[in-house]
């Protein structure tokens, strides 16, 4: 299987949660140099790397299964950024962390990582419902970038889902499928398959 294949399978596979502009930058391949990546990595401060983490652990926190933070999520998203993002989509990316930030403060009067479990998915929630808004208001426009948590969650979902704890621990992996069965009933309480 080509990554393009797998990248929409996953994406099918998540309901569609991946933003556009992402796809398109992950569909057309990698153009950035060793150095180019080098320098973009670098944007991804300490600082930044934390916020991605406690997003994504919000997004997909720890239970009986890993969280998004064991599965280094937060790594991933930076690996994809660089490699992915064109230079509009990079902009857009950190312009919008920036603001997510910004209106964590200003909601909270602090940042994103020091608030309480209830104001994290408060705060999150309602960043879900202006992306909705935010999609419905730019439908139709192409030049519109994704929404900051679109974007997010698109990409903590798939880093974690194809990450080894999401996918040998979150979902049923099996190392050596065997032949291929396009119909097997799921079992009252199975994890979705993740092979």
């Amino acid at each position: 299987m080509n990554r393009r294949d797998a990248i929409m399978r996953v994406s099918t596979m998540m309901g569609g949660t991946l933003a556009a502009p992402w796809l398109t930058s992950m569909l057309s391949g990698c153009s950035n140099s060793p150095e180019e990546k080098q320098a973009i990595l670098e944007s991804f401060t300490p600082e930044v790397k934390n916020l991605l983490a406690e997003i994504a652990e919000t997004i997909i926190p720890a239970t009986d299964t890993p969280g998004a933070k064991e599965a280094k999520v937060q790594d991933y998203i930076a690996d994809i950024v660089a490699d992915c993002f064109n230079e509009k989509d990079r902009t857009a990316f950190f312009n919008g962390l920036n603001e997510f930030q910004k209106k964590a403060n200003e909601t909270y009067q602090k940042g994103f990582e020091q608030l309480e479990e209830a104001q994290r998915i408060e705060f999150l929630t309602k960043m879900e419902q202006e992306a909705k808004d935010y999609a419905e208001a730019n439908k139709g426009n192409k030049e519109a970038p994704a929404h900051i948590f679109r974007t997010l969650k698109g990409l903590t979902l798939t880093g974690y889902f194809t990450s080894e704890p999401g996918a040998t621990k979150a979902l049923t992996y099996v190392h050596i499928p065997g032949k291929y069965q396009g119909c097997i009933p799921l079992e009252k309480g199975q994890k979705a398959w993740a092979t």
